[in-house]
């Protein structure tokens, strides 16, 4: 057994490692499920289990999921787009920070639209209702990258300071080069899973999680003057130009966390789930210490879902799940930029080096908490053939006053409509298959560094998943 454990952990991590996707922006930046079976009906059914890597969703069920094998891959599509109306900062614009930074106008569509994201999961039962399970799977989201654009800097509003304009979404070829922005944060997870049959109606579940994420931050440079490093030397008169902020290339960060679950059928029609997962604690990424608030600080937020599924007939299922998910546990997510107007180099007056970029209350993205509802069904026709579909919403985490960091970050979805089928041709060994398409969503607010010109975001992606099992 335990010869079996480590080579299914160490393959996993080596392939997940090698093929984890850069981006996976659908609730947030969380999966819209996780497993093909699960993304088929939306990422509903935890109170539902079939497969190895449902455990991932509630680690009770690897007592329901028999001695079976998983391995997948999805090919997924973000298409993002952002613009930027005309500037009005003539005669308009208050002095200090308020029109430091017009960007463009621009219109740009990111580049690098096709990633690949894998899954891994191997389960065992054992005696005396005892399971076990390990299963990988990739993760990430805030992938962009804004090829060309201007922007003009004016630090002071109209007056006497000259302006310049600068090749980049944020200008960044001020320092040379084209000024090419953007972001990829990538997460590969492990979860190591033990579960117990309580009996004939409960079980419960614990999971240790490892995790390994790398991040890369380009075309930022033209904030240097807004972090830490810069205000604090600048306080005493010698400013020292950050050397974490931008183009440093991949960094890696690890960390651990846990999940609890819970699975419940009180009868043959009704069952349901629980699952808790804990905040993530992560290292920090040092070579983007000076913009990520706490230095560098990514952690990955805490998450909670709860699902009932009702068995309508021998051959169609219902599961209607939510989940919550805490984007403010993590400061460098969760906190509003305007705070790094408190900057003392934001020249408003401000005098709170925390509040600037890389401080311990640094500015983030000003990402909210999220609730998703999710609805599936599922349908067995006959013995070879199942079918499901699937619908979630939840209102994205981007409010419209956090327009201008989140260019980098652009998470605006909110529905997701899914359709996937199993086929199984030989007893215990399953092809299965999940589609998903996220419909257009736009959103327009004000540009955080020159009030009087509007970002608009566009984004629709869409995903196709292949898995295969093997029941022993």
């Amino acid at each position: 057994m335990k010869d079996v454990f480590n080579r299914y952990s160490g393959l996993a991590l080596v392939i997940g490692l090698s093929l984890a996707g850069n981006a996976f922006a659908t609730n947030g930046y969380f999966t819209h499920g996780t497993g093909t079976k699960n993304k088929s009906m939306a990422g509903a059914g935890i109170a539902l289990p079939e497969d190895a890597i449902d455990v991932v969703n509630n680690p009770a069920v690897a007592t329901e999921v028999g001695d079976q094998f998983v391995l997948g891959a999805a090919l997924f599509s973000p298409i993002r787009k952002y613009s930027t109306s005309e500037s009005m900062a003539n005669g308009q614009c208050f002095p200090g920070m308020g029109c430091a930074i017009t960007i463009g106008p621009n219109s740009i569509t990111s580049d690098e639209e096709y990633f690949v994201i894998p899954h891994i999961a191997k389960s065992w039962q054992l005696e005396n209702g005892n399971a076990l399970a390990v299963s990988f799977y990739g993760r990430g989201g805030m992938n962009t990258t804004w090829k060309g654009g201007t922007a003009t800097f004016d630090p002071d509003g109209p007056g006497p300071a000259p302006v310049g304009t600068y090749p980049g979404t944020y200008g960044a070829g001020i320092f040379g080069g084209d000024g090419t922005a953007g972001v990829n944060l990538s997460q590969a997870f492990l979860d190591l899973t033990w579960a117990k049959k309580l009996n004939d109606q409960f079980s419960i579940g614990v999971a240790g999680i490892l995790v390994a994420q790398w991040f890369e931050a380009q075309g930022v440079m033209s904030f240097a003057p807004l972090t830490e490093t810069y205000a604090a030397g600048a306080i005493q008169g010698a400013p020292v130009m950050p050397q974490n902020l931008s183009n440093n290339g991949h960094d890696w960060s690890y960390g651990y966390g846990f999940k609890v679950g819970l699975h419940w059928k009180p009868t043959d029609r009704v069952s349901f789930g629980i699952m808790y997962q804990s905040t993530i604690w992560m290292t920090e990424f040092d070579k983007y210490a000076d913009l990520f608030a706490e230095q560098g600080g990514m952690d990955i937020p805490s998450d909670f879902k709860v699902g009932v599924t009702f068995k309508a007939t021998e051959a169609v299922d219902l599961s209607f799940d939510i989940e919550h998910i805490w984007y403010s546990d993590v400061d460098s997510v969760n906190n509003p930029i305007a705070v790094l107007f408190n900057c003392p180099t934001a020249g408003v007056g401000g005098m709170e080096l925390s509040n600037c970029l890389g401080g311990s209350n640094g500015a983030g993205f000003g990402w909210e908490d999220m609730t998703v509802y999710k609805v599936g069904l599922r349908y067995v026709a006959g013995e070879d053939w199942t079918w499901r579909a699937g619908y979630s919403y939840g209102e994205q985490p981007i409010p419209v006053s956090e327009m201008s960091f989140n260019i980098l970050a652009p998470g605006v979805m909110e529905h997701h409509l899914t359709a996937g089928f199993t086929l199984e041709r030989t007893k215990g060994r399953q092809f299965n298959m999940s589609f998903m398409y996220a419909p257009n969503v736009d959103q327009t607010g004000p540009q955080n560094f020159d009030p009087s010109q509007t970002v608009t975001f566009e984004m629709y992606q869409w995903e196709v998943e292949a898995s295969y099992s093997w029941r022993f």
